[in-house]
């Protein structure tokens, strides 16, 4: 587990893939990791959700289809989209920690749980707001076709 993040010293001499971009592009492998993370943080709301004695929700059609959206959307939003799904990741991942962790103490965990699923919701609102307006998706989805 605990397994080294980086394979040595940064190589020097060598241009960046993309010039000023700071990562590279990966494209459709992108979105598609940005898709299955989207999936496991509904997962693990829907845990957070059950452990607040709160009911799952459906997965609404604009939430589903979200990582979709900003694939095709591109550019900035898609960028910020990408960061914002790794820092919800990286606040619902402890916290699911700390909240089983106390679940198995017999505590219940239903008050900190509730306060979660709360922030995991205004954190997804703030990254749903990066979608832009349905008019201008179905041009691009037009421009595809």
């Amino acid at each position: 587990m605990n397994a080294p993040t980086s394979f040595g010293p940064p190589l020097t001499g060598i241009a960046p893939a993309l010039p000023g971009a700071g990562r590279p592009e990966f494209g459709q492998a992108s979105a598609s990791a940005m898709s299955m993370k989207w999936s496991a943080l509904h997962d693990a709301a829907n845990v957070v959700a059950m452990l607040a004695g709160i009911a799952a929700e459906p997965m609404r059609p604009d939430v589903r289809n979200f990582p979709a959206v900003m694939r095709d959307t591109g550019g900035w939003r898609r960028d910020l989209a990408e960061q914002g799904v790794d820092d919800l990741s990286a606040i619902m991942e402890p916290g699911i920690a700390a909240l089983l962790a106390v679940n198995a103490r017999g505590i219940s965990p239903a008050a900190a749980a509730l306060a979660l699923w709360q922030e995991f919701h205004a954190a997804r609102a703030g990254l749903l707001s990066l979608a832009p307006p349905p008019e201008q998706q179905q041009a691009q989805q037009r421009r595809f076709m």
